[in-house]
């Protein structure tokens, strides 16, 4: 699968306020999640590598005790296992994660 049209891939709900349509293979996972306006995305973190970019919008995201507003075309890197939370204001953004490995529960 070297090309994808992403809107031939089903939207799935990964939790309230955030639906993703996913692209992987066997070492790297695309995420490209709309999320709702007002989202507060609680503290977590998995054993995954996670960068990712603002398409659209803007979110506040908190990376360990970072904290800083993104906006389309800003970027981030999470390390494996350290906690990270993000949230929107008044409009949705959309964001494109990447996980490695990828993250089974999202497939």
């Amino acid at each position: 699968m070297e090309f994808i049209d992403l809107n031939a891939i089903p939207a799935k709900q990964l939790r309230e306020g955030i639906v993703a349509r996913i692209v992987s293979g066997e070492k790297l996972m695309m995420a490209f999640m709309d999320l709702q306006p007002h989202l507060s995305d609680m503290p977590h973190h998995h054993p995954h590598e996670q960068c990712g970019v603002v398409l659209e919008g803007e979110m506040e995201l908190t990376v360990g005790e970072q904290k800083k507003l993104l906006k389309a075309g800003d970027t981030y890197f999470i390390p494996s296992n350290v906690p990270h939370a993000g949230r929107t204001y008044d409009k949705p953004a959309r964001v494109l994660d990447i996980f490695s490995p990828p993250r089974e529960e999202y497939r």
